[in-house]
């Protein structure tokens, strides 16, 4: 068994004036991800237009540098307008081909005073990947000491974009 000491896990939250249905539908329209994230670009979708729904899969694009790649996701819960959960499964440059557990995203949306608080978690669901050669790989993809010290930039730039974009269209 592989004893996992690194950090597996990164959450931040944000306070957005919206109400939660119109957080949830805006998260939840993974084609404008790429909008908020620093890593994502946007995402290719079975039904375009259409509401997520478990067991529906996407290919999500991404870029860190000059990197770029591809994941093929699954949505395992879609609650609206309180949770949304997928998973990463599948990686690959052009396609996402290769078989592998790379994490899973969940967002959660409490309606507060003020609006929607807006929490995204990480979870690193690389088990059975040993501490050592993880946080060597960690290092050289993303120049941190590993993915959630680089996750925990990368929720924070996306929240506040979130943020800073939804209230905005509100105020239109």
């Amino acid at each position: 068994m592989v004893k996992i000491s690194r950090t597996t896990q990164v959450s931040d939250s944000i306070v957005v004036d919206i109400d939660p249905e119109t957080a949830y539908d805006a998260v939840t329209d993974v084609t404008q991800m790429g909008r908020w994230s620093p890593e994502n670009t946007g995402a290719v979708v079975p039904e375009p237009g259409r509401p997520v729904y478990p067991g529906m899969e996407f290919v999500g694009a991404n870029r860190r540098g000059a990197m770029r790649w591809h994941t093929g996701c699954t949505v395992v819960v879609a609650e609206r307008p309180s949770r949304f959960v997928f998973e990463v499964r599948r990686w690959g440059v052009w396609k996402p081909l290769l078989p592998v557990a790379v994490a899973t995203w969940e967002y959660r949306f409490e309606e507060v005073a003020g609006g929607t608080r807006i929490t995204e978690t990480w979870y690193d669901d690389r088990a059975g990947w040993p501490d050592t050669p993880a946080l060597w790989f960690d290092r050289i993809a993303t120049g941190k000491r590993g993915f959630a010290e680089f996750q925990k930039g990368n929720i924070r730039r996306t929240l506040e974009r979130m943020k800073t974009e939804l209230e905005t269209v509100r105020e239109i």
